[in-house]
Order: structure tokens, then C-alpha cells, then sequence
């Protein structure tokens, strides 16, 4: 129905501009708020009237007596009625609904994408975890978000690159390190030796384990090989970054989260770039030197007050590397920029921005985009989960995905918008009930899927046949549903909001099993049979396609 939309888009877009030269741009549809009252709703009457001086009834019957006379609006639409101070609602005939699914089963896995569009690169940046633990339940959230992100985009025709920047070196590093040292000594949290701010999970145990060991570790964008003497701390800084690596790793690809690169903060500064970066601000003259410190003056782009950039004693403060990498960013070509973060970098957005604009580089204004999310609370049985032996002192994403599924975590963090507190009920991820928004959801493609399995026929052969039969006001609903989704993940991109995705696959599941439970779909006469199996196949295809924008497997069994 998508091409149906569009020709009646074209011709509202016309009939405007019989009614009122230069107003063809206010052709827009609208779901109406109660769904009885039609399938699309027009507000341009009221738009328009005061500029016509015209009631805007008036005005709409103009626009409708206009609209029936056109050729698309005869052969698609049933009825179009006036309502209240002049909306207008337009009532499609069922075969303008039906010919969503055959747009379905002809695109498949392509249903609701666009082509690619030349010249439209985005990079995202998400999890960015530093190598000093396993990925917690935070940068789960963070996977899930900034993979579904770039899914969307993708459905778009946007050439996404996947990012993760972390940082190889400073204090965290550091500390890293001496604990592996600590543990490799045989010192262990509570001993007299044991350094104040040492990191105390189990799995800096194992860390020095290795290494002692002289094992080889190997991550997505490093190698190295423990050389086994305890007093060299460097060969243990660089074998824990190097095994923590490899251990988040693992946590991704049991999350099925993969990247393109992984940028280092320490290349910023061994390829110059930071002094580069710091060299055109002040060239700039967005700089000054007060107290033995150089200061960005950020408050000429917005920022509450001016910001150090390096501090007396000759550091940089640590949003200046991140200006230097988000130029790197921009001269690698990349138009637009996303980074998911945690709220507590909602304070760097200023900063890091201010210094984009200063560098005078051409760098728009609102350069990059940031979706910040909170944090995830962990319930089980009713109470808070805090802590992991593993990890020491929180829950890890692996234990999540070991005491769920991947696929629950995923949908479950997906279900929110990103800056609502959300807290995850293991329970209810477990429960094979319709509580259980995942398993709600998938149950309604395996239901399908087993529907197709009792016929037997071709699937395939689904996207000719007749669907006159589907008529029923169940069919129809799905139907107009089914026919929202490009829309839903065009603008579910927009907003960069995947839970709009979530949502529209919990309503399309329950929309189906309202239609279930009032249609026998293997009846006796051929026609309605595969009229009702060609709608549910489509169905079932939807479900696929926006499971898959979420990352989430679509069973055909459960």
C-alpha cells in the first residue's frame, strides 16, 4: 500500500495547490486518533482557512469535493467524510489494504527499506568501554541501542559504520594493571598489600593467572603474548588490556554485536592529532591563557562557562581529545555522527561541540548527535541484583544473557525510550507467558509459521492469489497495521528511537492474534484459505524484519 500512499499523498499534494497556490507542502496523512472514524486523516483544511477567510469546513469540503473528482482517489478511496472543525478523514477500500500484502510477500526481508542513497555516510560510536572490566548491564543497554540504531539507518539507505572508541592508557589503565600485579604477587583484595583502588573481581584473578602462564590473547584489534615476570609492569598493563579486550569481545559476540573499527584514544595522541587539534583553536583565537591554564571559550557557542583545556601542569583535560577525534571524524568524511553515551557525559555535549565550532573546520552546528541513556537496575524475585563474583562489584552483560537469553536482553533494553530508568525483571524475561514482551512477540511468528507448516503448500505461491476474501474488519486492521511499517521505521530513525520498533511489534502481535482468534485461517473453501494464509505469511515477514532491526531472532518454533 506504500505506492498507493504516495499517489494519494501526490494527489492531496495537487489539491492543495487548486485550493491554494504554494500550499501542495502541507499534503501530509495522519492516523486519526479513533480508528472507526477512517484510515487516514487530513488537518491541511484548518491550515488553510484563516489564509483563505473561510470557515475551515468550508475549506474541506472544497478540498474534498476536489479530491473525489481525481482519478487515484476514485479508484483507492471509499468514502470521505468531514469531521468536527474540519478534519478530514479518508476511508480506503479493502483492495487499496490488500495490496499491502502482496507489497509484503514480493519484497520479503526488503519490505519497509529504502535503496541506498549516495553519499550518505554516518558513523555511530557506542559501548566505547574501557578495558578494565567485563561489559556491565549499562553497556548492554549501549550494544542494543547502538545496534538497532544503525539497523534503522540502514533500513534507510544510510551507509553506517560501527564505532568503538576506548581508552588504552591513563589512571583506569593504570590501576588495571597494578591490581593484575597485586594478583600475580599473590596479594588478593584484603590483604595488607592489597592497593586502596585496585579493581576486586575474580576476573583480574585470572588476568594474572595468564599472564604468570605466558598466554597469547587475541581480540578483534590486538595480539599480544604475557611475558610472565611480575615486576614488568608494562608487559601486564598491555596482556590485561589485551585479555579484557578479548573478554568483551566474547560478551558482543554472544550479544551478536560486531564493529567495523576500533579507534584509540592514545592514537589521538601519537598521531598529533590532539596538539593539531588544540594548534587550530588557538589559531582560531578561541582561546586564552589565564592562571597557568589555556581555556577554550566555549560560552561563544552556548556553553554555561569557559572550559580548561590544559592544565597547568602541562595535561590536557579529557574533553580535548574527544574534540580531536570527532574532527577525525568529520575528515573522514563522515557528514553525520552519532554517539550513544551515558547521561553522565550529558555534560561534555556543550564542550565538545564548542570546540567542533571553534576549530572553524566547517563543522555544523549540532555536530554530533548524542542519544544519552540511564543506567539498567537488575531485579530477580523481587529483589535488586547489585553485585557479580565475577565482576566484583556489578552485574556483567554476560550474566544477563546467561540468565536469560540474548534475545530477551535485547528486546527488554530495547523497550524504553533510552533516557528512562528501566529496570529488568529477570522473572518475566524468563516467562513463557504474554506478560513476557519478547516472548509475546515471537510466539506470534512461531504461531504463524506453524500455521504455514499444517497447510504445507508453497509459500511462495502466496503472492498471487486472490485476496478479495479479506474483508473482515480483523483483516483489515491488520492489514492498515501491516502497511505502517515503513513509515514506523522511517521515523523510528528520525528520533533515533527503536523502541518505537518494540512497540509497533508488540501491537502488530496482539493485532495478529485478535485476527487468529476471530478467523479460521485453514478453512475448507480454497480462496478465503489462501487469501488468510498469503495475510498471515505477511504477517509473519513483518515480525521477521523488525525483530531483525532489533537484533532479535525470529523462531519458527517454540
Amino acid at each position: 500500500m506504500l505506492s498507493i500512499k504516495n499517489d494519494l499523498l501526490a494527489a492531496l499534494a495537487d489539491g492543495l495547490e487548486q485550493l491554494s497556490p504554494g500550499a501542495g507542502d502541507k499534503a501530509a496523512f495522519e492516523s486519526p486518533k479513533v480508528a472507526a472514524h477512517g484510515d487516514f486523516a487530513c488537518t491541511a483544511a484548518m491550515q488553510l482557512a484563516k489564509g483563505l477567510k473561510q470557515n475551515p469546513r468550508q475549506v474541506a469540503e472544497g478540498l474534498k469535493s476536489i479530491l473525489l473528482a481525481k482519478p487515484v482517489f476514485e479508484k483507492w478511496v471509499d468514502a470521505i467524510e468531514i469531521a468536527g472543525p474540519g478534519f478530514i478523514n479518508i476511508r480506503l477500500k479493502p483492495v487499496a489494504k490488500q495490496e499491502t500484502v502482496r507489497e509484503v510477500l514480493h519484497a520479503a526481508t526488503q519490505y519497509g527499506v529504502k535503496p541506498a542513497a549516495s553519499g550518505q555516510r554516518m558513523i555511530v560510536e557506542f559501548v566505547s568501554a574501557n578495558p578494565t572490566g567485563p561489559l556491565h548491564v549499562g553497556h548492554g543497554r549501549q550494544a542494543a541501542l547502538g545496534d538497532a540504531i544503525c539497523n534503522l539507518f540502514v533500513t534507510q539507505g544510510v551507509q553506517v559504520y560501527r564505532e568503538f572508541y576506548y581508552n588504552d592508557a591513563g589512571v583506569q589503565i593504570h590501576t588495571l594493571a597494578t591490581s593484575t600485579q597485586a594478583r600475580a604477587k599473590g596479594v588478593k583484595p584484603g590483604d595488607a598489600g592489597w592497593p586502596e583502588s585496585a579493581y576486586n573481581g575474580d576476573y583480574i584473578a585470572d588476568i594474572a593467572a595468564d599472564f604468570l602462564a605466558r598466554k597469547t590473547v587475541r581480540s578483534d584489534d590486538r595480539e599480544y603474548t604475557a611475558s610472565g615476570d611480575v615486576e614488568d609492569l608494562d608487559s601486564i598493563r598491555q596482556f590485561a588490556v589485551a585479555y579484557l579486550r578479548r573478554e568483551q569481545d566474547l560478551d558482543l559476540q554472544a550479544f551478536s554485536v560486531r564493529f567495523d573499527n576500533y579507534y584509540l584514544e592514545s592514537s589521538l595522541y601519537s598521531s598529533g592529532r590532539v596538539d593539531a587539534a588544540v594548534a587550530k583553536l588557538k589559531a582560531a583565537g578561541k582561546t586564552y591563557e589565564q592562571d597557568g591554564a589555556l581555556w577554550l571559550k566555549s560560552t561563544d557557542y552556548g556553553d554555561d562557562k569557559d572550559r580548561v583545556m590544559k592544565k597547568s601542569d602541562g595535561t590536557y583535560t579529557y574533553f580535548v581529545p574527544d574534540v580531536a577525534y570527532h574532527l577525525a571524524k568529520w575528515e573522514r568524511g563522515y557528514s553525520r555522527a552519532i554517539n550513544i553515551q551515558g547521561m553522565d557525559h550529558h555534560g561534555t555535549i556543550a564542550r565538545v561541540r564548542a570546540g567542533l565550532q571553534a576549530a572553524n573546520e566547517g563543522v555544523p552546528q549540532g555536530y554530533p548527535d548524542y542519544v544519552l541513556h540511564t543506567m539498567v537496575r537488575v531485579v530477580r524475585n523481587g529483589e535488586e541484583v547489585k553485585i557479580s563474583k565475577r565482576a566484583g562489584s556489578y552485574v556483567t552483560l554476560r550474566d544477563l544473557i546467561e540468565w536469560t537469553s540474548a534475545d530477551a536482553v535485547r528486546f527488554f533494553l530495547l523497550s524504553r525510550k533510552p533516557d528512562t530508568e528501566y529496570i529488568f525483571d529477570i522473572d518475566l524475561a524468563l516467562a513463557k507467558n504474554n506478560e513476557n514482551p519478547v516472548y509475546y512477540v515471537q510466539y506470534a511468528h512461531a504461531r504463524i509459521c506453524s500455521v504455514l507448516a499444517a497447510w504445507g503448500g508453497d509459500e511462495a505461491s502466496l503472492k498471487g492469489v486472490d485476496l478479495s476474501p479479506l474483508e473482515s474488519p480483523q483483516a483489515q486492521a491488520l492489514m492498515l497495521l501491516i502497511a505502517k511499517y515503513p513509515d514506523m521505521l522511517s521515523n523510528a530513525a528520525s528520533g533515533f528511537a527503536p523502541h518505537d520498533v518494540a512497540f509497533y511489534l508488540r501491537e502488530l502481535a496482539a493485532c495478529y492474534h485478535s485476527y487468529y482468534d476471530a478467523e479460521r485461517i485453514l478453512v475448507d473453501d480454497a480462496v478465503v484459505k489462501l487469501a488468510r494464509l498469503a495475510l498471515v505469511a505477511a504477517t509473519a515477514q513483518v515480525l521477521h524484519n523488525g525483530l531483525a532491526v532489533l537484533g532479535v531472532g525470529a523462531p519458527r518454533k517454540m
